[in-house]
């Protein structure tokens, strides 16, 4: 919770910090127009990355995978999207820098690593990070000695 207040709180500092030195530089103008440049342009990246990911959990699904990974991608485009929407060069830094493959998916595998996303299990292995141990799935069908009579 104190991590989410420090976000708001020194996000939009940031931001207007950002806004009055550019302002000053470039004029009020030429940075309003930046600003909604930047959103059309990650607008547009964030379209042809969206139909990336969604092609590929539509291979995976076709191959029998589950498409965890893509995803989770799926759940960080959407956050990049929000970020570049937001008026702001610091928000669409990070929101450019979500839409870059590799590095987007690095932060993922990064997280699934560290157990920072909880409640998932590795499809590779089957193991759950916080235990460490192997789960198995026994299929089977079951009835109560009263269903007979």
């Amino acid at each position: 919770m104190r991590l989410l207040f420090l976000l708001f709180l020194t996000i939009p500092l940031i931001e207007i910090y950002l806004l009055i030195k550019v302002g000053s530089a470039l004029g009020a103008l030429p940075t309003v127009a930046l600003v909604v440049l930047t959103a059309v342009i990650g607008a547009f990246l964030l379209r042809m990355q969206g139909f990336a990911t969604m092609q590929r959990v539509r291979l995976s699904l076709a191959r029998g995978e589950i498409p965890a990974i893509e995803m989770l991608e799926g759940a960080v485009l959407l956050l990049c999207g929000a970020l570049l929407l937001t008026p702001g060069f610091f928000t669409d830094i990070i929101g450019f820098l979500g839409l870059i493959p590799p590095l987007r998916r690095g932060i993922i595998m990064w997280l699934l690593n560290k157990g920072l996303i909880i409640g998932q299990v590795d499809m590779r292995t089957q193991q759950s990070p916080r235990d460490g141990q192997a789960h198995r799935t026994i299929e089977g069908q079951y009835w109560h000695d009263d269903d007979k009579k």
